[in-house]
């Protein structure tokens, strides 16, 4: 007979966590490539902690959507068989049509991650069709509040108001009632990511070509659009991006690196972002000690499933735990030396009862 035993994790009195970010436009692609450059899996210097994936216009027709309601869905299949071997446990997931984000964390973290809610907020046809909008999962990390957004925004050059009036539908549909973050900003951390769509205003076809083959990205960013809308809106401003230092990732002919050949020769764009928000100062100013810092941030052109290029953004994130009890207890079995997880909720403060 099999016999186990309690394991007890104790939370370190500083932390650091590595986090991966990938948003990708697959364009109703299928899971048929290796991922292992985008998830980082070659880089034998990272130990990721945690990965969060976000995706853009999955294959969502009648046929999809009856079968993934029965049947985990080709992405979500394809990562957790990637990612499993490396004893990163998928801890929540949320779809809505064509999006989708997972969560996965490394298995030490798990008595300290508590899911605390998944919403859908759909913006497209009369605000009730679900092929845009975004999807949200609100969990505790260690006893920090930390929400995280995929989003898909409408697209278009001339639709840039609707991009930005969806954004803050978005934002202010987020609240969690019942809990001491009552709504979106008052966590800790917002991650904020996806097809956001947004173009470079002004600038010709052919400037904007010559600015990508020079690597002369600097000078298109005074003409993006998010650029200009975040020195126009506090709120915008709050939420943080690395420099854009890689090409636009829209729009290519698929299963290459050229753009836009079509008729309507689209003009590139980064149409796919990643930004943060931190509620929290940094360590230094904030002794309970909550910083984030962005290591990379860049799009993978060897990905050409699709007429978007994905985007990752790794990140560090140092924090001193605000919980010292676990949430679980991880149960040992001795014979066979692996975890088994979520057997034994703690309750405590930082457990509210009823969920």
């Amino acid at each position: 007979m099999t016999t186990a035993s309690l394991r007890k994790p104790s939370a370190p009195k500083e932390l650091m966590l590595s986090i991966h970010v990938v948003t990708w436009n697959v364009a109703s692609a299928a899971p048929t490539v290796d991922l292992s450059d985008l998830l980082q899996l070659n880089n034998e210097d990272l130990n990721l902690d945690i990965y969060i994936i976000g995706l853009q216009e999955m294959n969502y027709g009648i046929i999809s959507l009856l079968s993934d309601a029965a049947f985990e869905d080709p992405w979500s299949s394809f990562f957790m068989d990637m990612l499993s071997p490396l004893n990163l446990v998928k801890i929540s997931q949320v779809r809505m049509q064509g999006l989708l984000l997972l969560v996965f964390a490394k298995y030490q973290h798990l008595p300290y991650i508590q899911i605390i809610s998944t919403k859908s907020i759909p913006t497209g046809l009369y605000g009730y069709w679900g092929n845009k909008g975004g999807i949200n999962i609100c969990l505790k990390l260690y006893g920090y509040y930390v929400s995280i957004v995929n989003c898909h925004l409408p697209p278009h050059m001339y639709n840039n108001d609707q991009r930005l009036e969806h954004f803050d539908r978005i934002l202010e549909s987020l609240t969690f009632e019942g809990y001491d973050v009552p709504n979106i900003l008052d966590h800790d951390l917002i991650l904020w990511f996806g097809d956001m769509n947004f173009r470079i205003e002004d600038f010709g076809l052919l400037f904007v070509q010559e600015c990508i083959t020079k690597k002369r990205y600097k000078e298109l960013w005074e003409k993006d659009q998010l650029f200009i809308a975040k020195k126009q809106d506090q709120l915008l401003r709050e939420f943080q991006e690395g420099p854009l230092l890689f090409p636009p990732t829209y729009k290519f002919d698929r299963h290459s690196n050229n753009y836009d050949t079509s008729e309507k020769k689209r003009k590139p764009a980064w149409t796919d972002r990643i930004l943060w928000r931190l509620k929290r100062q940094p360590a230094k100013a904030n002794p309970s000690g909550f910083l984030l810092t962005q290591k990379d941030y860049v799009s993978h052109m060897t990905y050409s499933i699709s007429d978007h290029k994905p985007v990752t953004g790794t990140f560090d994130l140092e924090l001193n735990p605000l919980m010292s009890v676990p949430l679980i207890t991880m149960i040992l079995s001795v014979p066979d030396r692996c975890l088994l997880p979520t057997v034994t909720q703690h309750l405590s403060q930082d457990t509210p009862q009823g969920v």
